[in-house]
């Protein structure tokens, strides 16, 4: 069947994109966090908080691009194996703000070692100037697709 004008899928950045993240995150999740007994989503929400702490599981979902019920499953997930506590924000309580306990600080200092080293395996593909390029590259992306997504629908 001979080519049709129109989308190549495979050359499509966005599908590019989302292979690219969904092969990566697989693969962390089977090295690293599938040991762990942690979903992709928990993990996202620990790392977010060892970086941020504390935060409120709006705040997670703006950090992470993730929706309301993918945060509040991986939130009650993370404080049933008590790696992540929950209390009221002291300026709103109608808010409450997370943060890691000891134990969660602990895998995430078990764990982000690791997927440090899982990129700089990634990233050895390409020379210092790629990589360089390509954070400016991706910062510029991003950029855009905000801008897209902040201009109302067709």
């Amino acid at each position: 069947m001979p080519d049709r004008p129109g989308l190549r899928l495979e050359r499509f950045l966005p599908y590019r994109l989302s292979i690219l993240s969904q092969t990566t995150s697989a693969d962390l999740h089977r090295r690293y966090f599938g040991p762990s007994h942690l979903t992709i989503p928990q993990w996202r929400v620990i790392a977010a908080l060892g970086r941020f702490a504390p935060l409120s599981a709006s705040d997670i979902c703006q950090r992470t691009v993730m929706d309301k019920v993918t945060v509040s499953r991986a939130v009650a997930g993370l404080r049933r194996r008590r790696l992540v506590e929950q209390a009221t924000d002291g300026t709103d309580r109608r808010r409450s703000q997370l943060r890691l306990t000891t134990p969660g600080q602990a895998m995430h200092d078990l764990i982000v070692p690791l997927a440090l080293g899982y990129e700089a395996e990634l990233l050895a593909q390409l020379s210092s100037a790629e990589r360089k390029a390509l954070d400016g590259l991706l910062d510029r992306l991003l950029d855009a697709a905000r801008a897209l997504a902040a201009r109302p629908a067709p």
